[in-house]
Formats: C-alpha cells, structure tokens, sequence
C-alpha cells in the first residue's frame, strides 16, 4: 500500500462503505448503488473522492444526465438531451477550463 496519508484516505472511504453495510474492497464492488432517498450518502461519497483527489462517475438508472468528476478538478456532464445539458451550463455558470463554460456534452446517436 502506498504512504500512510493514502492508506488515511482509503481507511475512511471503507469506514464510510462499512456505515452502508458494504464490507467489500474498492477492487471487489468499485460502485456503489444510490437510491433517490440517499442523496445525503451520494454527497458524502463524491466529497471524499474528490477532497481525496480521485475520479469517478456518476450515472444515473434512467440515463438521464451523467457526470465525470476527474481528479485534474473539473466535472464533465454528459447525456442525451441537449436542452437539460445547456440547463446545466446555465446554472453552474462559467469554468475556467472550458471556452463555452461548464463542460457539457450530448451523446452521439447510435
């Protein structure tokens, strides 16, 4: 295992895990399954990850909008529908990163 702050941040995210009842390693279940009630568990999780600097996405069941958070600090939102995606560039506002703002993009169609 890596130094003893990596091994500081991997024991709280598992002490997290284990609240939820989930007792699996990261390499064993790398997801986590959020119903709409546990908002409050989803923000817990994604503040870890990225005080800790690490990625992940965020996808939801109905494929609705899906997120990307990298650990170079953006978030990159991504779906289907165009008009909920310029929603999000409306209410997030300006980045830095990008020359159109958020970080939006809308599915190729198959």
């Amino acid at each position: 295992m890596g130094n003893l702050a990596e091994q500081r941040e991997l024991a709280l995210y598992y002490k997290l895990r284990q609240t939820y009842g989930d007792n699996c390693l990261l390499h064993e279940a790398p997801g986590h399954l959020f119903l709409e009630h546990e908002t409050e568990a989803l923000a817990s999780f994604l503040q870890l990850s990225m005080l800790n600097g690490w990625g992940g996405y965020v996808l939801t069941e109905a494929n609705y909008v899906n997120a990307f958070f990298s650990h170079d600090e953006y978030i990159d939102f991504f779906g289907d529908d165009s008009a909920t995606l310029q929603n999000i560039r409306k209410i997030l506002g300006p980045s830095q990163s990008t020359t159109d703002g958020v970080a939006t993009r809308q599915r190729e169609p198959r």
